[in-house]
């Protein structure tokens, strides 16, 4: 009876002072393995497991399929992870047509989906959930970025990415910032490997720059294509174009390459370098921005489920808004539509040590927020 009584007094105790009971927490994630596309998800995974480990959270289980870069698939797993596996968060999506397909169902069956790359401008608005939150970006802030920054540069831009929701938001965001003349927008397809049309119309196009959204395989056919051209005109392009999983397969064709984005592997700051060693020790290679944005997302559902249960949503959604972390890529907060409020970089591809990386040159955006926070009505 005694020690029946003291446990109640103390669960009473832990109660009032606002600790939550350690209960277990089951996180599926469904990214991309397979395919051109292989290198993000594999990056995705594994700056998502690193926070997983280094949080010691026992309670927390991770389900990982492969979604081979297919939206009937990704949608097939996520209700197999719902239904049959119980999870409780989904996250893990690298490409917005796959998060767009999967999305409205999963928040509709009352889970959260913490995203760690895809952002598309539909779920940032007027299409904002509660349940649905983004560690990394909007789509379309670091094509602004760039959008900026070619202001400085360059007078006539030929502008270029893939033809899905993505690709789409790219463009606008560069737009949304590029006050020069555009001398070629172009949307290719997905997966695409050949670009010798393209290029041809970027020779003939006069442009005295070149704008590329082309993330995992089709960035680094794109780079070979147009190094063997002997085209000579500037590429930039987002922190994806060059991003540290694909740099090694473009190889020096990379080099002098500037992009934008929200870190880099260079960053001064102690948080970042403890990440980045930890990173390199246990894989082996440098981690991408990829790796860095599900590193965060993990580090939030880490923090809020230790702060509040799953099965209260509304607890466990006021925690994740807190965006308790510590955050390699520096200032970290969400807005209105739970998407990052953060500082956004001009970087440029160079190597060190005989490794190719990106290096920080200046900042670019402080504390940028998205176009469509305001549209959004949680």
């Amino acid at each position: 009876m005694k020690t029946m009584l003291a446990a109640a007094t103390m669960a009473l105790s832990l109660g009032a002072s606002g600790l939550v009971m350690a209960e277990p927490l089951k996180i599926g994630m469904i990214t991309t393995l397979s395919g051109g596309g292989a290198g993000l998800g594999v990056d995705t995974r594994d700056g998502f497991m690193l926070a997983i480990k280094q949080s010691g959270n026992k309670d927390i289980t991770v389900v990982t399929e492969d979604d081979a870069q297919k939206p009937e698939l990704a949608v097939q797993i996520a209700d197999k992870m719902i239904q049959s596996d119980n999870v409780d968060v989904l996250t893990g999506i690298v490409w917005s047509n796959l998060l767009m397909a999967v999305v409205p169902g999963a928040v509709a069956q009352g889970k959260f989906y913490v995203s760690t790359n895809a952002a598309p401008a539909a779920l940032a608005g007027q299409g904002c959930n509660k349940l649905y939150f983004n560690a990394a970006y909007q789509n379309d802030n670091l094509h602004e970025a760039m959008g900026e920054y070619a202001n400085k540069t360059n007078k006539k831009m030929f502008i270029l990415a893939p033809n899905y929701p993505a690709g789409k938001d790219s463009l606008t965001g560069f737009k949304r910032y590029y006050k020069g003349e555009l001398a070629g927008e172009v949307y290719t397809k997905v997966g695409q490997t050949d670009y010798a049309a393209e290029i041809a119309q970027m020779r003939a196009s006069g442009a005295d720059g070149i704008f590329v959204f082309l993330p995992g395989g089709m960035g680094i056919a794109f780079m070979k294509q147009f190094a063997q051209s002997g085209v000579k005109i500037p590429v930039m392009g987002p922190g994806f174009s060059f991003s540290q999983d694909v740099l090694p397969a473009i190889g020096d064709a990379a080099l002098g390459a500037k992009a934008s984005g929200q870190w880099a592997p260079d960053f001064d700051t102690e948080v970042s370098k403890k990440f980045t060693a930890d990173f390199q020790k246990e894989y082996n290679r440098l981690p991408s921005i990829y790796a860095v944005q599900a590193y965060d997302a993990a580090q939030l559902i880490v923090s809020a489920a230790g702060k509040a249960s799953v099965k209260d949503a509304d607890a466990f959604r006021n925690e994740l808004l807190k965006a308790d972390i510590q955050s390699p890529r520096g200032n970290f907060k969400f807005n209105t539509n739970q998407h990052p409020i953060q500082d956004i970089y001009l970087t440029e591809v160079v190597k060190k040590d005989g490794v190719l990386t990106n290096k920080t040159v200046e900042k670019i955006f402080t504390d940028h927020g998205d176009a469509y926070a305001k549209d959004c009505k949680i």
